[in-house]
């Protein structure tokens, strides 16, 4: 239960950072050698989850919470996304 509290508090913390428009520094994504398609507004997220990958061998089950965050973060930006493309008809 302790454990469920720590991540809901963590995946609320990652989202609120989402809010604002790119979240990390381009020194930031240069030194994790983030390519330029993936520095959206989730890349804060994808520096941690592309860390956790290379320390775990990119086996799947190793990074599912951070996993889970990053795709969250990318599904709220599309529908935010949708959500302008409505707006502006």
């Amino acid at each position: 239960r302790e454990r469920e509290r720590e991540r809901a508090s963590e995946e609320e913390g990652f989202v609120g950072a989402m809010a604002t428009e790119f979240a990390t520094t381009k020194e930031a994504c240069d030194e994790a050698q983030v390519p330029q398609v993936w520095r959206d507004a989730c890349a804060h997220l994808l520096i941690p989850l592309n860390a956790c990958r290379k320390k775990e061998f990119y086996l799947p089950w190793k990074c599912e919470h951070e996993r889970h965050v990053y795709e969250l973060c990318q599904y709220k930006d599309y529908k935010k996304r949708v959500k302008a493309a409505e707006d502006a008809k």
